[in-house]
């Protein structure tokens, strides 16, 4: 029997794993949710023997049942091979009392690689087995590490065309320079005068338009998704910390069965929720640490039971959680509703109207897997610092923004139990944040420069992703108001 897919806002609606994986979002606006979470019924010690390419297939084989075994073996074999830097994809480092779990050796050093390195493949595999003739639209918002990666792994992929958005003053220097600089006939990529949520909004808008959509199937296209509402994008991250646990497990870390705790810098959810579903499945994980910075939506709902997005966006030292809507937690609010599809319907639409809603206290005592704090922009730096001068391990701004909450975490609670940090951006990708944070002197020097002088301080190497676009000529300029979001879609298909 294949698991079939659900939205959040109407349970009427079934699909398979690949028509989820193409649609993306369902048509009323509901994320896809399996209709169970699958057991994971292989032994810790078959995962412990287990490559990275194995465990993906151990794990999502379970959730894309109407994928054959061929299939989606071709998929992970195209996705994880020499793009990324290390044999082992994702390694754990042992590092101040916690183990990092470095999700940064892809081709755009950032953990959104996980997933998007697989999903060109996912849905290509998707569309031939839909019958589907239409050109396939990629079209996503970034805060600036999905915008890179949905585009490396979609450049020059056939039958696809991805158009990506982002904050012009929102990404760091970095980001902005390994998009604009992207390579490949079927991209384009396009900064709007606004934030993170502007862009999002302009896309969830977009793909609700039904006059555009009937347009766009005469001319031959149809739109879906690489954002992680996108159920392609959220169950390879399911994977990682399926690997990191038997790996723990492998090297004698931790005994069979011994609970471990998950920290993950958040903002839309997609990872921290894929944590949750290797709880769900059986993984033995205590708690799931939700880390905010000072855009601390996430806190406060763990707080009150209140989310409310009506409050000042701030922009930080860590720009991928600048988000203020947080699109995956629908699929939590789902499952503490009881699968109440009319209740998660209303929540969103009181979010969409107002900015607000508040879930019921049956459902907060449900949430008792998470903990949730956040860290300011100087207990950032400071993490940053003092790990390094402890250990001589340089993080991000995005996983100091982690280990700054899991200190917090242990001093609230006393919870001795070993923790896996999601390490989910290389500190190349920040190298002005991270440089200041180490008490070096960055005036005048760009990111480049400052990169030299990281590698030479760390004793590690610059990141191919970085060398690689020292120099590459800028492609894409164009940018446009939050209103001319559609028009310039329309232009880049030429309908």
């Amino acid at each position: 029997m294949d698991l079939l897919y659900r939205s959040t806002r109407d349970s009427g609606v079934q699909v398979t794993a690949s028509q989820a994986i193409l649609k993306g979002l369902s048509a009323d606006g509901g994320l896809f949710v399996p209709n169970t979470i699958p057991e994971l019924d292989v032994s810790l010690d078959e995962l412990a023997q287990m490559s990275y390419q194995e465990t993906a297939y151990a794990v999502m084989s379970r959730f894309l049942t109407d994928f054959t075994e061929e299939e989606l073996k071709g998929c992970i074999e195209k996705a994880y091979d020499e793009k990324f830097d290390l044999p082992e994809i994702a390694p754990l480092v042992k590092a101040g009392g916690a183990y990092y779990l470095e999700l940064f050796h892809g081709a755009t050093i950032a953990f959104k690689d996980m997933a998007l390195s697989i999903l060109p493949h996912l849905m290509t595999v998707s569309a031939r087995k839909n019958q589907v003739k239409n050109e396939i639209v990629i079209l996503t918002a970034t805060s600036g590490d999905t915008g890179k990666a949905a585009l490396a792994g979609f450049a020059d992929v056939p039958g696809t065309r991805i158009v990506v958005f982002y904050p012009k003053n929102g990404v760091s220097p970095i980001q902005e320079k390994q998009m604009v600089t992207q390579k490949g006939d079927n991209v384009k990529v396009i900064g709007i005068r606004g934030n993170f949520d502007d862009a999002q909004s302009g896309v969830k808008a977009i793909f609700g338009d039904q006059e555009l959509e009937r347009e766009m199937a005469q001319a031959g296209f149809q739109f879906s998704s690489a954002n992680s509402i996108n159920i392609g994008r959220l169950v390879p991250q399911i994977v990682y910390y399926v690997y990191a646990y038997a790996k723990l497990y492998a090297a004698g870390e931790i005994e069979k069965n011994e609970k471990i705790n998950i920290v993950v810098p958040t903002g839309n959810f997609g990872n921290i929720l894929a944590a949750y579903y290797a709880k769900q499945m059986g993984l033995p994980v205590g708690r799931l640490i939700c880390a905010s910075n000072e855009n601390k939506v996430l806190f406060d709902f763990f707080q009150t039971g209140s989310y409310d997005r009506n409050r000042d966006f701030i922009l930080t030292s860590s720009p991928s959680m600048d988000i203020l809507i947080s699109s995956n937690l629908e699929r939590l609010i789902y499952r503490i509703a009881g699968e109440d599809d009319r209740a998660d319907a209303a929540f969103m639409k009181n979010l969409a109207e107002k900015g607000v809603y508040e879930i019921t206290p049956a459902m907060r005592e449900k949430l008792g897997d998470f903990y949730g704090n956040f860290a300011t922009e100087q207990e950032t730096a400071q993490t940053i610092q003092s790990l390094y001068d402890r250990t001589g391990y340089v993080i991000d701004p995005h996983t100091a923004v982690a280990s700054c909450v899991y200190e917090k975490y242990k001093a609230d609670t006393g919870d001795k139990a070993k923790a896996v940090i999601a390490s989910t951006a290389s500190p190349y990708k920040f190298t002005g944040s991270v440089m200041r944070a180490i008490g070096q002197n960055c005036d005048g020097k760009d990111d480049f420069q400052l990169a030299d002088e990281l590698s030479a301080l760390s004793g590690t190497e610059i990141p191919r992703a970085v060398e690689e676009i020292r120099t590459a000529p800028v492609l894409h300029d164009t940018v446009v108001e939050i209103s001319e979001m559609k028009e310039a879609v329309k232009a880049f298909l030429g309908i």
